[in-house]
């Protein structure tokens, strides 16, 4: 849908025009009309998927210039600092031409005085963190009179960082009737809690994460052995030199001592993680957007404000713990229609089980790649510079250097040998940080999944068991595939049922299927790659739990 087919404003589709915007992603195409007919929305989209739009332009297209600045009409709750500071940014531009729209964003680690100043010298919007709107709601500075439409943007996060106290405190001290948008990348069990208790009939507006994975996003892993990640990530930036990289890890620990190393070996990196403080993290964020330095290390919230063109690289040194996260982080990368680079680490063949759900689950192929060697990135190197040297050779005299080199001849040195000496210096200065080594691959191998042996698998028959042994052992090295199957844990299933239905439809024995994988609506296995087509026929519309399903 063209962003002319939206009830908006002509001021709105003015700025809209002028930033580019022509087609609305699905998320606004499903979210708008709803908005503006005043409709609660309950929406499940991650980042990148364009839900500030989604929400902003409603929310710019209801605010009444009439109404008395004092008293805001729309408040925006962001988990983090970053995040308010983004939407912040949007809805200005999104506001260019609609006259006396002010929005003002608040939250901790700046003076609070100047965001009271602010808030009094008039607004119709407020964008900030939950502990900071706690903190003006108390002091009496923030007041909820004309207050019309609350939105929770990345209501998991806010959730997650312990917030959930000041979320269901803010939204019961906010006004009835009114208007409530929730905006969530995941749905756990407190979001649907805090949908039943202060939405109102909520329209469902859900984007499949398969639809947010984009598709010019080139997704690779690496195979690593164990205690040796950092080497590896040190030679991926080397070999593929990217101008803007952003490295992913788990921990806040982690985030500090990856950056640390890459410091050591001679690379312009910063951490950034919640442990910081937020004026800490915001000059970061800004050092980073100015290109001060090339690589990002941090945490996935901390993560969740950065808005930053033109990084070409997302690596993955720790897999991320939810599918969704993945999601997340790779979409930093191939913004705005460019392409894009997503590296994964692993370790072991539970990270690599794991992996394939990920792909699985977004519908995407991430391929295997092999590990540049430290010959290999030098031979890059020798390359790209004698290219250079060519150029320049064709571009400019060099003839009147060549006198200044008889020294060196007159000492026993041919040409050849000066040149490869210059080669050499090159090399040893131009890359080659310290203490690059080249990385052993892991030796992953498919191991029979430690829920397979819950499931009862095994058979107290002497005779049965060694035939399952048998089986296993020659399936224990052969390329594995996931299927998906439509049941899952709320159809109360358990893998013995799985196995069950899978050996009892294919022929196959149970003991050559790997890890399975029961989540809340469906459940992924892992089966031999060339019994796949197999499996998925015999199984498909058949009978599970008294529930026929479908399997790909």
């Amino acid at each position: 849908m063209n962003f002319n087919n939206f009830a908006l404003s002509n001021e709105l589709k003015r700025a809209i025009e002028e930033l580019g915007y022509t087609e609305a992603t699905e998320i606004q195409e499903q979210a708008i009309p709803a908005i503006l007919e005043g409709k609660d929305i309950l929406g499940l989209s991650a980042t990148g998927s364009g839900k500030t739009a989604a929400y902003g332009l409603p929310a710019l297209e209801s605010i009444d210039i009439s109404m008395d600045a004092k008293y805001p009409q729309v408040l925006i709750l962001s988990p983090t600092r970053e995040l308010a500071m983004q939407v912040t940014d949007e809805l200005r531009k999104f506001s260019k031409y609609k006259e006396r729209t002010h929005i003002v964003p608040v939250y901790g680690g700046q003076p609070i005085n100047r965001q009271v100043a602010l808030i009094r010298s008039g607004c119709q919007i407020v964008v900030g963190t939950p502990g900071r709107i706690m903190d003006l709601l108390d002091r009496r500075i923030l007041k909820f009179t004309a207050l019309k439409t609350v939105i929770l943007d990345e209501a998991d996060e806010m959730l997650n960082m312990g917030f959930r106290d000041d979320v269901e405190k803010i939204l019961s001290d906010a006004p009835q009737p009114r208007q409530t948008l929730l905006f969530s990348a995941t749905m756990p069990k407190a979001i649907i809690e805090i949908t039943r208790k202060f939405q109102n009939d909520p329209v469902n507006v859900k984007i499949k994460s398969t639809q947010m994975a984009a598709v010019n996003i080139e997704q690779s892993f690496f195979e690593v052995a164990k205690g040796h990640k950092k080497d590896a990530l040190s030679l991926l930036l080397q070999y593929y030199q990217p101008k803007l990289s952003l490295v992913f890890c788990n921990t806040k620990k982690m985030t500090d001592e990856v950056a640390a190393n890459l410091k050591e070996c001679g690379y312009a990196v910063e951490a950034l993680h919640g442990d910081m403080k937020q004026e800490q993290r915001a000059q970061v964020m800004n050092r980073f957007k100015n290109r001060a330095f090339k690589i990002l290390v941090a945490t996935d919230v901390a993560a969740r404000g950065i808005d930053v063109n033109d990084i070409e690289i997302v690596f993955n040194y720790d897999l991320p713990e939810d599918f969704e996260y993945y999601i997340h982080r790779i979409g930093r990368t191939a913004r705005g229609g460019k392409e894009g680079k997503s590296f994964t680490l692993i370790e072991n063949a539970k990270q690599y089980s794991f992996l394939q759900k990920i792909a699985s689950y977004t519908n995407s192929t991430i391929t295997k790649r092999i590990m540049p060697t430290v010959v290999g990135i030098k031979n890059q190197i020798a390359d790209e510079f004698l290219a250079k040297i060519r150029t320049f050779a064709q571009a400019q005299d060099c003839t009147k250097c060549a006198p200044q080199l008889n020294t060196l001849r007159e000492g026993g040195m041919s040409d050849s040998d000066i040149a490869a000496v210059l080669l050499q210096m090159f090399l040893n200065e131009k890359l080659l940080k310290k203490g690059t080594i080249d990385v052993p691959v892991a030796a992953i191998r498919k191991a029979n999944s430690v829920e397979s042996e819950k499931s009862g698998r095994g058979n107290d028959k002497r005779g049965e068991r060694k035939q399952n042994e048998k089986a296993q052992k020659k399936f224990e090295n052969v390329p594995m595939e996931i299927i998906t199957i439509s049941i899952g844990r709320k159809d109360k299933v358990a893998p013995k049922h799985i196995l069950g239905a899978i050996a009892g439809e294919s022929g196959l024995p149970g003991s050559i299927m790997g890890s399975i994988d029961i989540q809340n609506n469906l459940t992924t296995v892992e089966v031999p790659e060339q019994f796949k087509t197999r499996i998925i026929k015999a199984l498909n519309q058949k009978t599970i739990k008294d529930k026929k399903v479908t399997v790909k």
